[in-house]
């Protein structure tokens, strides 16, 4: 590309939303459900503050703080991926997006490891609510760390195929991923790091 079309490119995407009108409707969506989940924990933890206190107090910390780093990791993974996907370096975008990926699944081994030990110490589900929360929102998360795999896997999938690759693609998977990292840090915030 010559230096005037990488400006011209360049200028053209500043006048365009990222990605597919539809990724952000379902993001928007997504992220208004999070808050309703979110209002709703905090009123319980208003009105039952000494249970959320000491079930907050069973929670592994270390193994929290290791996986925000590491979906913080996948995220900016996913985002120089993006860029070098737009300056047509899809080799290294695809080494990226697949560093991601396995950030991705790092973080569902830990977070199940977590859940176990928890299980096993007799913080399930029914114990009270600050676990019904606990368990609840952290396994939607994970639902959508899922899903955002199938959707790294979709993006290595167009990078690799020529005749396959639309920058929208690309752009649609970083969006949805890094929805699941924000929705994640403010989980993080909430579960384990409020008092």
């Amino acid at each position: 590309m010559t230096d005037l079309e990488t400006a011209a490119t360049t200028e053209a995407r500043r006048g365009r939303l990222p990605g597919d009108i539809h990724i952000w409707v379902f993001v928007l969506a997504d992220l208004l459900s999070f808050a309703y989940y979110f209002v709703v924990f905090m009123i319980y933890r208003a009105e039952h503050t000494e249970v959320f206190l000491a079930s907050q107090r069973h929670l592994d910390m270390t193994l929290a703080t290791v996986n925000t780093l590491v979906l913080l990791a996948s995220s900016r993974a996913v985002a120089q991926a993006l860029r070098a996907a737009r300056d047509d370096d899809h080799e290294r975008a695809v080494r990226l997006v697949t560093h991601a990926g396995l950030c991705g699944v790092l973080f569902v081994v830990i977070k199940v490891a977590e859940w176990i030990i928890e299980i096993r110490a007799g913080y399930t589900l029914p114990r009270n609510d600050f676990f019904m929360f606990y368990f609840t929102l952290t396994g939607v998360h994970l639902f959508h760390v899922l899903g955002g795999l199938l959707v790294l896997t979709l993006m290595v999938r167009e990078l690799r195929e020529p005749s396959l690759r639309r920058p929208a693609m690309v752009e649609t998977g970083a969006i949805y991923w890094h929805m699941v990292d924000l929705i994640w840090v403010v989980l993080f915030a909430l579960i384990y790091l409020m008092r």
